[in-house]
């Protein structure tokens, strides 16, 4: 599984990065409750002169017990729950194709009620259990050696939809607990900001799914203003730098998006990150074969990670059908480790997971719309 966010060039002429990049908004479904704050729902509650320690009961039928229907919540009373169904939804997705791996790894391509379709992922490991989602409906930035691209971006998913991928990857998990979700499938979490954000409090919160602030990464290939924006809310999360490359000539070659933002303004906006949150970011490079991966690639690249806190997570590239670019020889993947190693670079080798089911970005929604 390819974990790299990617943009597509297929934006309108912008001079740099936008935020809330998505053609369309979603369009609405019905009031999801994955989208709905305590406060929100106490106000309805109020309205429908319900107690308050209803709301309780209900978030729990949601989060805790993963009911997929106000039928399932049976402490309610049957004219709460048909209230509730009039106003509300639980689940609005289909899964349309589940995928599973050898390895353990689960994919799933879900369909909206628009139509419009997302890939969501479990990665299970020892002692941990990670979902990684989406945050739009393709992707509108496109590195040329990613599939989530290839096809644009349709639209924003909203902080509902992308909730709800965390609650369907939840149900895959045996026993039913996600311990890690990674914002990293389609699409840039930062062009879709405020869905991104409002997701991380849900997926974050004890009355949500209660996972850990420092076990949720979000995922960005580097839009400045927005990095320190984030920095500001006030979360514990890991920031993920999509980098790719330790130059900015070989960056734009990789990333379109690159022509509008240089590596020195990413590297201020990740120190800005460390002194604000305390935490380290993450550089993600993906190794090309014999495009990124050779000694002075690893050289700069160490130069680069010690000039802020960072660390590095190498990603072995997951080859996609109809690109021109390849998985660098287990040799050159571990003289590239050494090379950062040796120069005191925090630096670690991922496993190449998923490679059976379509495992890298936008492949099995791309499948399935062939």
């Amino acid at each position: 599984m390819v974990v790299a966010i990617c943009y597509n060039s297929r934006m309108d002429d912008f001079s740099l990065p936008q935020v809330d990049s998505g053609d369309a908004s979603p369009p609405p479904v019905g009031r999801s409750l994955f989208g709905s704050t305590p406060d929100e729902l106490t106000a309805w509650f109020d309205q429908h002169r319900q107690p308050k320690f209803r709301v309780k009961q209900l978030l729990e039928w949601v989060y805790e017990k993963g009911a997929e229907s106000f039928e399932a919540m049976s402490n309610l009373p049957k004219t709460l729950r048909a209230e509730l169904a009039n106003s509300f939804s639980v689940f609005d997705s289909e899964i349309v194709t589940r995928a599973a791996s050898k390895d353990g790894t689960v994919k799933l391509l879900l369909r909206w009620p628009d139509g419009q379709t997302s890939e969501c992922v479990l990665i299970p490991a020892e002692q941990r259990q990670t979902a990684c989602i989406s945050t739009q409906v393709g992707c509108a930035v496109g590195c040329v050696f990613c599939a989530s691209g290839l096809d644009g971006v349709a639209r924003n998913l909203s902080s509902a939809q992308i909730v709800e991928q965390a609650m369907r990857v939840r149900q895959l998990c045996v026993p039913e607990r996600l311990t890690n979700v990674v914002f990293m499938g389609l699409g840039e979490p930062l062009a879709n900001y405020g869905a991104t954000v409002s997701a991380v409090r849900t997926i974050n919160a004890s009355w949500g799914l209660g996972v850990g602030a420092r076990k949720i990464t979000v995922s960005t290939v580097g839009l400045p203003s927005q990095m320190r924006r984030l920095a500001d809310e006030g979360l514990q999360i890991t920031l993920a730098l999509s980098l790719h490359a330790p130059s900015d000539s070989l960056r734009r070659e990789l990333i379109p998006w690159a022509e509008s933002v240089s590596i020195n303004e990413l590297v201020e906006a990740a120190r800005y990150y460390f002194d604000k949150t305390g935490r380290e970011v993450t550089l993600e490079y993906i190794l090309l074969d014999r495009v990124n991966d050779q000694p002075p690639h690893a050289r700069e690249l160490a130069r680069l990670a010690k000039s802020m806190r960072s660390n590095v997570n190498l990603i072995p590239y997951n080859p996609v059908p109809s690109l021109p670019y390849g998985q660098p020889s287990e040799k050159t993947q571990q003289v590239f480790l050494k090379l950062l190693a040796e120069r005191g670079v925090n630096t670690h080798l991922r496993k190449s997971r998923g490679s059976d089911v379509a495992a890298a970005c936008g492949q099995l929604r791309r499948q399935q719309k062939a």
